[in-house]
């Protein structure tokens, strides 16, 4: 393997320190179960879209530390030189459990649960919360607006407004909960996600007249095409647009004004035209609160960008990753929590289920051991939905999560788990989660 292809500095330094004292003290040895959760839901948000594990997943295969990985540690006094042995041979070989991706989630809900020995499972914190963090982010914004937007189709274009490989990821995020398509070719081409895109308004300022801008267009994408028609006159761009593709027209996109307003206008001015089977695609800034607002607005299609890959305002979602349970030095587990204030957890290895009624949830279901007791609730509660799969069994993560397979997988799940929520979820004013969290002990 290549170095340059290692994810393992992606990382705090503060997890090789403990595993730096943990070697020392003899204790990187036990047995633990880390747990990645969110105390709360972002922002106000009724629920939470899980997102990112499919890419977590490989980079997890790529956790290694090469011989550039281990010379800058070296070089830096990171860690001493025992601790740049165990890192030469270093390889997750425990069980990775979780959510599968495209889950709703909730306060409290286990999202992922490593486990392994200390030395093994708390160096992979930082890679894990910066994926799912981001990724879950992005897909719960995305989820909201796909619930404003309805049956209308959504694309993700907002590349320009995030790092490179953030870009990548929010497209394949943004797809999972809901968008029918991206502007990313990158994305396109790693995750399968259909692209799309024609012109801006270069485009346009390019020629001398917008006509000739259109007719060259048409002229190499066809009549079907969509005409960007709001770069000086919208009425004047629509009028053009119609006279130089036919009624044929395939769509028209707006980037200006008063959504609600010119929406309205082009349509009845295409309508008059004859261009009644023309689509109309609106951009310019566009949320979950801008989309719902064009509900009643003769749009066909939306591009939002900016806010989708900024999380609509929620770029994190606040998940944190901690350890819940250990073998003592006699081998028995301990159940461990932190009690801080406003930062508490609860302790023990966790099984998670959505209780259901008639097909709608009715909470979150967690029930809480020590350590690695069976949980069985069919006889209590029969039409609960176990929510965990086994993610890494061993060491080796399980492909069919992974690739474009993977995020086709977690598309369809997400729609079927959104199907569940009660019709209060869908809603896109700030308010408590839309089911409750609900706690039990397995004893």
């Amino acid at each position: 393997m290549s170095d340059s292809r290692s994810t393992a500095l992606h990382t705090d330094r503060y997890e090789l320190t403990m595993l730096d004292a943990a070697l020392r003290d003899g204790t990187a040895d036990r047995r633990c179960v880390f747990e990645l959760f969110g105390r709360r839901l972002s922002g106000g948000r009724r629920f939470g879209v899980v997102a990112g594990t499919g890419r977590l997943l490989g980079l997890i295969r790529e956790f290694r530390f090469g011989h550039d990985e281990l010379r800058w540690l070296r070089d830096e006094n990171v860690v001493d030189a025992a601790t740049l042995d165990f890192l030469e041979e270093y390889r997750f070989t425990g069980t990775i459990t979780g959510y599968r991706e495209g889950e709703l989630y909730f306060p409290g809900s286990p999202i992922l649960t490593v486990e392994g020995s200390f030395a093994e499972a708390v160096v992979l914190e930082t890679l894990a919360l910066s994926v799912l963090n981001h990724d879950s982010a992005i897909a719960t914004a995305a989820a909201r607006m796909s619930v404003a937007a309805g049956d209308r189709p959504l694309a993700e274009m907002g590349s320009r407004r995030a790092g490179e490989s953030s870009a990548i990821a929010a497209a394949r995020a943004a797809y999972i909960a809901g968008f029918g398509a991206t502007s990313n070719l990158e994305a396109g081409r790693r995750w399968g996600i259909p692209t799309m895109g024609t012109a801006a308004h270069a485009w346009t300022l390019l020629h001398d007249t917008e006509e000739d801008a259109f007719r060259s267009q048409i002229e190499a994408l066809g009549v079907g095409t969509t005409l960007l028609v709001d770069t000086y006159d919208t009425r004047t761009g629509v009028e053009t647009a119609v006279r130089v593709a036919g009624t044929g027209l395939g769509g028209v996109r707006i980037d200006s004004g008063d959504l609600p307003l010119v929406a309205a206008a082009v349509r009845t001015q295409l309508d008059e035209l004859g261009a009644t089977a023309t689509r109309i695609t609106v951009t310019s800034d566009l949320d979950e609160y801008a989309i719902a607002a064009l509900a009643a607005s003769p749009v066909d299609a939306y591009g939002v960008g900016t806010s989708l890959v900024t999380g609509s305002g929620t770029p994190t979602a606040g998940m944190v990753y901690k350890l819940v349970a250990r073998q003592d030095a006699g081998g028995g587990w301990v159940a461990v929590a932190k009690a801080s204030t406003d930062k508490g957890s609860t302790g023990g290895r966790k099984a998670a289920f959505r209780t259901l009624d008639r097909g709608t949830a009715t909470s979150e279901l967690i029930v809480v051991s020590d350590g690695f007791e069976e949980v069985d609730t069919a006889a209590e509660h029969p039409d609960a939905r176990a929510l965990q799969v086994t993610l890494v069994t061993d060491g080796v993560p399980d492909a069919a999560f992974e690739g474009r397979a993977g995020v086709e997988a977690a598309r369809e799940h997400h729609a079927f788990a959104r199907e569940e929520l009660p019709v209060r979820a869908l809603a896109l004013s700030k308010s408590d989660p839309a089911i409750p969290t609900v706690y039990q002990d397995a004893r």
